[in-house]
């Protein structure tokens, strides 16, 4: 076709490049929906009662496994370990919540698949669109399908399957309320109590040796843990994090609660090294101002005024422990810490 051909005759002929050429098939015509084929529970009683009976069975056994997740979790204790093949070392109690809250769910889930391919209405009705403004007689019509929906699946004449399901979600919550319990300190002493008793000595954290009142100077800051803890012990971390002591040596007349004083013994003093803020370790200390310093956010600590908060985010002092010296002339606690160590919580008292 020459350049001179006039624009009109360029353009493609509808006879031939049409959307569709005389005597072809539209390809994206609806093909319509496929006849349908019943399957066996709908012709055969049996074989539907079979598949009822598989659905109950999965939701019993989601119901067990929600009884055998709560039972686990009363039972083991958070700190076993065992060796499970191929998963190798696992802590029991995590394997066991796994383990039983998955079956739970799995069961619940595969039984209601199960019910729906087997014994719920497999029969496609197509719907055309319609306005997004239903109209009333649209929204009886919904109505009125939901109805037959819950007629053919059964849910009012299977009663087996129908209790069974109900059991099993009435049960699966429970998983979750449990797990509850560890949002917060459980009613325990945990959070109280330190390895702290009467008559534990106070072991130097470098020398690992018994903490005698000549080995304190003044002005001097020494770490201590309590007699019996090693750093071997598989909850030493835990057990260290609580117990953690600091001891600084101050002449008498130069501390100014009374208390304190009273819980010191010849000037030496022991208050716990867990910052009252966030519970980082506090290493800080000033001679001549007997203050110590939290590194990680700068709460400070007078240490001769009852370890009061004097600045920074600390809510409360440092918790001391009372302190005297044993017959064999080493230094020793006479309970434990007056106040939980740590940071606040809301059970505080």
């Amino acid at each position: 076709m020459s350049q001179d051909t006039p624009p009109e005759e360029k353009l493609p002929s509808e006879q031939t490049h049409g959307p569709l050429a005389r005597g072809e098939e539209d390809p994206f015509a609806d093909p319509g929906l496929p006849p349908h084929l019943p399957r066996i529970q709908d012709i055969d009683e049996r074989a539907a009662k079979r598949s009822e009976r598989t659905v109950a069975l999965l939701f019993v056994i989601s119901m067990l496994a929600t009884i055998a997740f709560i039972a686990s979790y009363v039972a083991f204790p958070i700190d076993k370990i065992v060796y499970i093949f191929p998963f190798g070392h696992v802590s029991i109690l995590n394997f066991a919540l796994g383990i039983t809250l998955g079956i739970a769910l799995f069961c619940i889930g595969a039984g209601a698949v199960h019910w729906a391919r087997t014994l719920m209405s497999d029969r496609e009705v197509p719907d055309d669109r319609h306005a997004i403004e239903s109209p009333p007689e649209v929204r009886a019509k919904v109505m009125q399908d939901f109805s037959e929906g819950v007629a053919e699946s059964g849910f009012g004449r299977r009663k087996l399957i129908r209790n069974t399901l109900f059991g099993a979600m009435a049960l699966v919550p429970l998983s979750g309320v449990m797990l509850l319990r560890d949002l917060g300190p459980l009613p325990e002493k945990k959070l109280r109590a330190t390895m702290w008793a009467k008559g534990k000595q106070l072991i130097n954290m470098n020398t690992k040796q018994p903490l005698r009142p000549e080995d304190v100077a003044v002005g001097s800051l020494t770490f201590a843990m309590p007699d019996g803890l090693k750093e071997t012990d598989e909850d030493f971390q835990e057990q260290i994090a609580k117990a953690a002591l600091m001891i600084v040596r101050i002449q008498p007349d130069e501390i100014k609660d009374k208390r304190e004083l009273d819980w010191s013994h010849q000037g030496i003093v022991a208050y716990s090294k867990i910052c009252t803020h966030v519970g980082c370790p506090i290493s800080l200390y000033e001679q001549q101002t007997h203050h110590v310093l939290c590194p990680c956010h700068q709460s400070t600590f007078d240490l001769s005024d009852g370890a009061k908060v004097i600045f920074g985010p600390a809510g409360h002092p440092l918790p001391q422990l009372r302190i005297g010296v044993n017959g064999q002339g080493n230094l020793e606690a006479l309970g434990d810490f007056d106040q939980p160590v740590g940071p606040a919580f809301w059970e505080r008292g």
